[in-house]
């Protein structure tokens, strides 16, 4: 930064701050995301240089937030909506999907099942598929919040220690 005088300073300071927010903005939006949740998350904060334990703590608590969202979606949303064809079309596909995928583990172990699922840290085995899991096979809520939570945590962890390794570890 070539140093002129306050106001470039200022101007300077404040830029950086406004990608720094922007960059973990983005990180939160990926972690809600159903196309990568938590799991693009991490890593795009941690490549755009925002600290390592703030990446964590934010993409973790966003991934988190899509358990109560969905919940209402499939309790009131999709009530709504089924009545549509191309709807119900769609969303016995998403159903029926995320049944087979942790369909086994849900009905045969709970709890640790639905925990298990949600923790595997690849392509659609997060919160999404098990809040859809766990609804459609009548699990308790809090339970199933529960068990989604401590599996997106360890997915989380995962992926996090992966990506700080791979940048070069930790700071």
């Amino acid at each position: 930064m070539p140093c002129c005088g306050a106001y470039e300073f200022i101007t300077f300071a404040a830029s950086n701050h406004h990608k720094m927010f922007l960059d973990i903005l983005i990180a939160m939006l990926w972690s809600i995301s159903p196309f990568g949740e938590a799991k693009l998350g991490i890593p795009y904060a941690l490549l755009n240089d925002i600290n390592i334990y703030l990446a964590f703590v934010l993409c973790f608590g966003a991934n988190v937030l899509v358990f109560p969202v969905m919940t209402f979606f499939l309790d009131v949303v999709n009530r709504y909506f089924l009545k549509w064809y191309h709807y119900k079309k769609a969303a016995i596909f998403v159903g029926r999907r995320a049944k087979a995928g942790a369909g086994k583990n849900v009905q045969k172990y709970g709890f640790w099942g639905l925990m298990f699922f949600v923790l595997l840290p690849v392509p659609g085995t997060g919160v999404y598929a098990g809040t859809i899991a766990g609804y459609l096979f009548g699990m308790d809520r809090k339970k199933a919040f529960l068990a989604n939570t401590i599996g997106i945590f360890i997915s989380c962890v995962i992926v996090w220690v992966t990506t700080v390794v791979a940048i070069g570890g930790f700071k």
